[in-house]
Order: structure tokens, then C-alpha cells, then sequence
């Protein structure tokens, strides 16, 4: 046998080009390969590799990076004999190829599109994301990480891959350098991969808050994600044409308390706008009761306050738009709010 020969009555047709070149010994079995046959064609100066425990490369050299990255998804994988079909030939289009397995961490967020992380031929390991109790090591170019409920993975270039917030923390748990971290969580915001809320939540159940180079980046996100979330509410005032508010203000009653600070105001109307930019730390029930306690306040003084949060105004401009206007309109039904005392915030 030579590496250009035929494994097997079985065909390979139905996998992908880099599933022929990358198989387990689950695979190979069920292909007709013994384990003295595979074993005699990895030997040194051989046409096959061993590039992880179990899993063989049928080709001699380096791996490429596609092959690497499916080599670690089936280490990592529950053993099913993956992509091979109960009957020779029958195809298995719907069934997952890899189980309790996705690809996190740099190696995820490279996949996601991301500029600031290395490209996949830099990376000595490959981040593999399965559950807790899977009885696995990190070895060669697989690193594993565990964790107690795995998230639904996203297809990318046909591989699962942990959502962006879940590969970010990965990746931070294993940076130290400051500026690497702030340059990630930016450009997760930034290019539109995901909100600032949803990072912090990940960043906080991976317990990463106590370090004070991530905390110090959190900040810059969560001022980033802010602006961006600002700059949506003027283009959704402007393009869907709402009157004007008064932007940034600080509401008082005559001679009394402060009553709390708003993003928008139409005064005529007794309208205000706030943006929900809680993150979820450990502060998060303090931070809803103040929300509560401003949003009640206000409407007992017959000010309707309408709460929009950043990812509303990323995914659907128009329907905030329209949940404005109509709080807008139905002031004309309401009875005259109370006198309230309006100050540059």
C-alpha cells in the first residue's frame, strides 16, 4: 500500500477534501485500514503522520492550517466514528461531524475575521472549547479547554466555533499584555461582532474581573460600546425623522432632588430616552434597582421613559425608531407631566 492507494471498498466521496486527508483511527477501521497497516504507514520516512493521538495526517509534511484545526476538533470530538456513514456510500448531510467540540480562543476569533489576532499559521495551539467532564489533556497543537455548559457553536467555514463573547474570554484568560486585550475587546465592538454586555458577562463568569489589565480594558469597551451606541441614537433621531431632543441633559425638580440623567429629552412631550448599557458584573442587581427606581420616579411625575438598549439599535434601527414616535404620540392622550428643571448632563 502507498498513500496514493484506495483505503478501502468504502469511498471517500462523500467528505470534504480535508476530511480525506485527515482521519482517526475510528475512520481508518471503518475504511479497512488495520491498526498494523496505519502503524507500518507512519513510519519514519513515511507517507502518513500521527499529528494528534488517534488522528492521522495522509500525507507526509507540515499540516496546513485547515488540517490542524480539523485534526483538534476530532481529538477533542465524542468518538462516533465521525463522518463515516453506517452503508457504504450512504450520505449523512444533517448529522454534526464533530460532538461536544468547537474551536475558541484566538484561533476562533482569527475564524470570526478579527485583525488584531495572529493568523493561524502563527499559532503554536489551537483553543478547543468541550465540556467539563470529558476526560481529555491538552497535547501537541491541541489545547483543551473545559467548561460546565458548552454554547451553540456557529458555523464558520464549516467548523463549529465558539460565539465571539465565549472565544474573547478564552482568548483573554491566556494574554497578560494590556494592550493586546484592549485591542481585542475594541475590535469585538467596534467591527460590529458583538455588544460590550454580552463580553463583560463571559469575562465575568470566567471569574477574569479581579485581573486589573482586563479591567482596565472593560472600562475602554464599555466607554466604546457607549459612544457607538450614542452615535446609533443621533443617526435613528436624524434619518427617521423624530423632532429634535434635547441631548445629554439632567432632570431636577424645582428646588429639590436630582432625579437622574437621560440620553434624550423631548420636554414638549415629556419623553425620555436611556441607554441600557448595563454590564453584568458583579454590581448588576445594584445597577437594575437604580434603573427601576429612576424609570418609576420619572413616570410618576408623568414622564414616559423608554429604555433602548445597543443591540436594538445595531439590529433594527427602524423598530426603535417607531417605539419613540409612538411614545412621542400618545403624550397628546397623557395628562401634563410635572414641572421638571432640565441642565446640560
Amino acid at each position: 500500500m502507498n498513500h496514493n492507494t484506495p483505503l478501502s471498498p468504502r469511498p471517500l466521496h462523500h467528505l470534504a477534501d480535508v476530511r480525506r486527508r485527515v482521519l482517526t483511527a475510528a475512520q481508518l477501521r471503518a475504511h479497512g485500514v488495520s491498526s498494523a497497516e496505519t502503524n507500518e504507514q507512519c513510519r519514519t520516512g513515511g507517507p502518513w503522520q500521527q499529528i494528534l493521538p488517534g488522528v492521522f495526517l495522509l500525507h507526509p509534511g507540515p499540516p496546513t492550517s485547515e488540517e490542524r484545526l480539523h485534526a483538534v476538533l476530532l481529538f477533542a470530538a465524542r468518538e462516533r466514528n465521525a463522518g463515516v456513514p453506517s452503508q457504504p456510500g450512504a450520505e449523512e448531510p444533517h448529522r454534526p461531524l464533530y460532538t461536544e467540540a468547537m474551536i475558541t480562543g484566538l484561533a476562533a476569533l482569527t475564524l470570526h475575521g478579527f485583525s488584531a489576532t495572529p493568523p493561524l499559521t502563527a499559532l503554536d495551539s489551537i483553543d478547543v472549547l468541550v465540556p467539563r467532564l470529558r476526560r481529555l489533556r491538552s497535547t501537541g497543537c491541541a489545547r483543551i479547554v473545559r467548561t460546565a455548559a458548552l454554547p451553540a457553536p456557529e458555523q464558520v467555514t464549516g467548523l463549529p466555533v465558539a460565539p465571539v463573547p465565549r472565544a474573547l474570554a478564552d482568548a483573554v484568560a491566556e494574554l497578560s499584555d494590556a494592550g493586546a486585550v484592549r485591542r481585542l475587546l475594541t475590535e469585538a465592538v467596534r467591527g460590529g461582532h458583538c455588544e460590550p454586555a454580552a463580553v463583560v458577562r463571559e469575562l465575568n463568569q470566567a471569574k477574569l474581573l479581579s485581573r486589573p489589565h482586563v479591567v482596565d480594558a472593560v472600562d475602554s469597551l464599555l466607554a466604546e460600546g457607549r459612544a457607538i451606541a450614542e452615535d446609533r441614537l443621533y443617526t435613528m433621531v436624524r434619518e427617521h425623522g423624530l423632532p429634535d431632543p434635547v441631548w445629554n441633559v439632567d432632570l431636577r425638580l424645582p428646588g429639590g432632588p436630582h432625579l437622574g440623567g437621560l440620553d434624550a429629552y423631548w420636554p414638549e412631550h415629556a419623553v425620555a430616552v436611556e441607554l441600557d448599557t448595563r454590564a453584568p458584573r458583579q454590581d448588576e442587581d445594584a445597577m437594575w434597582s437604580e434603573y427601576a427606581r429612576k424609570r418609576e420616579t420619572l413616570e410618576r411625575l408623568g414622564i414616559t421613559v423608554v429604555y433602548i438598549t445597543p443591540k436594538k439599535l445595531r439590529d433594527d434601527l427602524e423598530q426603535q425608531a417607531a417605539v419613540v414616535r409612538t411614545a412621542l404620540m400618545a403624550s397628546a392622550d397623557r395628562d401634563p407631566a410635572a414641572y421638571v428643571v432640565v441642565l446640560p448632563r
